[in-house]
């Protein structure tokens, strides 16, 4: 959903900017040819790369540089999970049909795994690069075999006291069934052999990695540097004399796998969507599997059985990990307080217009007008919660509806909801249960806020309700007046602190009158509204962006200035792709932010050269989507989620 706000009459500063270009060639562009749109997944991957490159580069402080090897490894395991999974999933059903940039499914799944081999390879470079590092600043990653005699015996007494408790070997042969191997999971092959016998026996041991109980890495006492680990894997693998007493220990390799999280069941036919979601949740649990890593000197023969019992390709798809597997988990030492080797710490400030004022925030909206957020810049803190908790304790607001897609594991924003059902508000919220990788939190917090007494519902059938908007109704001194939160993030004080986000606090009457439509479109059986100044996909965005792309094609051919600008984590469209096309070869300057993937191809003479897309990737994650029009000088302007 998109919030508009139409810029006053007032020359623009950035007129001097805009300025109409001579049409002076004939297209003679098929828009339908493949060769003029980027691939989706190569273009994520790009994305991913640029993630990579923070981590490369030197200006990054070192910590930060773990940091976000984390979280390109983070994102490439969901990159299988969903996307590689999904286009798995389409090659098994037969699809050939190929995506608009011409490639089939086959086609980009081969793309793609190149792609990531090149780039698995830089991070390898950089996360040695960096190691060696921080090596300079007394931070280590160990090697078992490395540690002197006192601190193996140390590190023997930890892996007794705190890991041997949580291992549990599972046999694998004729006798027993192959184990379940869940997704993500770390896990040892282990080879061993009965005292003179000559046959080889395996087992399997999950390698238990829970942050707040069992960490990946564990701190080494005894060393003159103030910060040595040693990874958990490596620790088990050389104390396994414990949990096979008696035997011999011929050999223990890692493997991991990736399950596809593409598992959806019919919402039409669920008679409650929330035991269709658990449901879902549990098949997930069991969902096949896309990627099996092993070591690079597991045995041939062992790597064929473990891809034959998970039922895979061993050629397209077994991946050989040289180095740490799970980089995801490097967060834990990427967490390490060391102020220096950070980014400054960041303090958001209060809203010019809230720091010191301290009357009812309702008031301040309503005498001085709409209030435009940016975070992490300004305090959501101050800002959007403060606005929540004086809607739960203000005796004259009479009801609080809210959406909520993501929300913080401690929660204020579900405890301001509870307080104020509690204090005799009317309180509806929707919970979008089908937030990806969310969904068993969400259920959660749906079953609490249900215990609160406040009514719950999942949205519409067939729909993921995406938009984040509350709605307060209050009894002000001239009757009911409705106050309207807009955000493009997701009520989340721990996002809220990481993510460009932009939110608009708002009593617009027309504003208010939609988002009123809205949830009842959400909430009931209400058809979906005619809107007046919210665009609410999908019945209700795509084809009013079209029609304004439209427009400034207009006013360029009459002789008029020209200008689209969009900020969006994605542009997947092709309607939108051709439509931003025309658009460029008719004159209109289209300057774009793309986080991530983008099918257009910028800067391609006579079709695209008056277009312009950039990526920003930095300390925090870029999240607002903002539409603007300059629409002959009624400027217009849109965010949304």
């Amino acid at each position: 959903m998109t919030a508009k706000s139409r810029a006053q009459k007032r020359k623009p500063r950035r007129q001097a900017e805009v300025h109409p270009l001579p049409v002076a060639r004939e297209s003679g562009f098929d828009l339908d040819s493949p060769e003029w749109y980027l691939n989706r997944e190569l273009t994520w991957l790009a994305f991913n790369r640029r993630v990579l490159h923070e981590a490369e580069d030197e200006r990054t402080p070192l910590l930060e540089r773990v940091k976000f090897l984390a979280i390109f490894s983070s994102n490439l395991d969901e990159f299988f999970m969903k996307r590689i999974g999904g286009l798995k999933q389409q090659i098994a059903a037969g699809g050939k049909t190929p995506a608009v940039d011409g490639r089939t499914p086959e086609q980009q799944v081969a793309d793609c795994l190149e792609v990531i081999a090149e780039h698995r390879q830089v991070w390898k470079r950089v996360y040695g690069e960096v190691f060696a590092e921080l090596a300079a600043h007394g931070i280590h990653l160990r090697r078992y075999k490395d540690l002197k005699a006192a601190q193996k015996k140390a590190m023997r007494q930890y892996f007794v006291d705190n890991v041997f408790p949580l291992l549990t070997p599972l046999a694998i042969d004729p006798g027993h069934p192959f184990p379940f191997i869940s997704n993500l999971a770390l896990n040892l092959l282990v080879t061993v052999r009965y005292p003179k016998g000559a046959a080889d026996h395996l087992a399997r041991v999950k390698v238990p990695v829970n942050s707040e109980v069992s960490p990946r890495f564990i701190r080494i006492d005894g060393e003159e540097d103030d910060y040595a680990f040693l990874a958990v894997e490596d620790l088990i693998s050389n104390n396994l004399d414990l949990l096979f007493p008696g035997m011999e220990i011929v050999s223990n390799q890692l493997f991991r796998v990736t399950r596809n999280a593409n598992v959806e069941l019919d919402e039409e036919q669920a008679d409650d969507l929330l035991e269709m979601i658990q449901a879902e949740l549990r098949e997930r649990h069991f969902a096949p599997i896309v990627r099996l890593e092993v070591t690079p000197d597991m045995d041939p023969v062992h790597r064929g059985m473990l891809a034959a019992e998970l039922g895979l390709d061993e050629e397209t798809d077994v991946f050989e990990s040289a180095g740490l597997f799970s980089g995801r988990d490097l967060f834990e030492i990427a967490a390490l307080n060391i102020q220096s080797l950070r980014y400054p710490v960041h303090k958001a400030i209060d809203h010019p217009r809230l720091a010191y004022d301290k009357r009812n925030i309702f008031h301040i909206i309503r005498n001085e007008g709409s209030l435009l957020l940016q975070h992490p810049y300004e305090s959501f803190n101050t800002t959007v919660e403060r606005f929540l908790a004086t809607a739960a304790h203000d005796p004259k607001v009479l009801a609080i509806k809210m959406t909520l897609y993501r929300t913080a594991k401690n929660s204020k924003v579900v405890d301001l909801l509870v307080a104020a059902a509690r204090n005799g508000k009317q309180v509806a919220v929707l919970v979008e249960l089908k937030a990806r990788f969310d969904e068993a939190a969400n259920i959660g917090w749906a079953r609490r806020l249900e215990e609160a007494g406040i009514h719950v519902t999942y949205g519409v059938v067939g729909l993921k309700t995406h938009t984040k908007v509350i709605l307060v109704v209050r009894k002000d001194y001239s009757g009911l007046r409705r106050y309207v939160h807009v955000g493009t993030g997701n009520y989340h004080s721990g996002t809220a602190r990481q993510y460009v986000d932009l939110g608009l606090l708002t009593c617009d009457p027309v504003i208010a009158q939609d988002v009123t439509e809205l949830f009842n479109y959400l909430t009931g059986y209400s058809p979906p509204p005619r809107y007046r100044k919210i665009l609410a996909a999908p019945n209700a965005l795509k084809k009013p962006i079209l029609e304004k792309i439209d427009r400034e094609i207009e006013h360029c051919a009459k002789g008029n200035p020209g200008l689209i600008q969009f900020k969006t984590n994605a542009l997947e469209d092709a309607d939108i792709t051709r439509a931003l096309y025309k658009a460029s070869m008719a004159g209109v300057r289209v300057e774009l932010i793309v986080r991530d993937t983008c099918r257009l191809r910028p800067g391609i003479p006579g079709l695209s050269d008056n277009i312009c897309v950039v990526s920003i990737v930095g300390r925090f994650l870029e999240h607002a989507r903002i539409f603007y029009f300059h629409n002959n000088g009624d400027e217009e302007y849109y965010i949304g989620s």
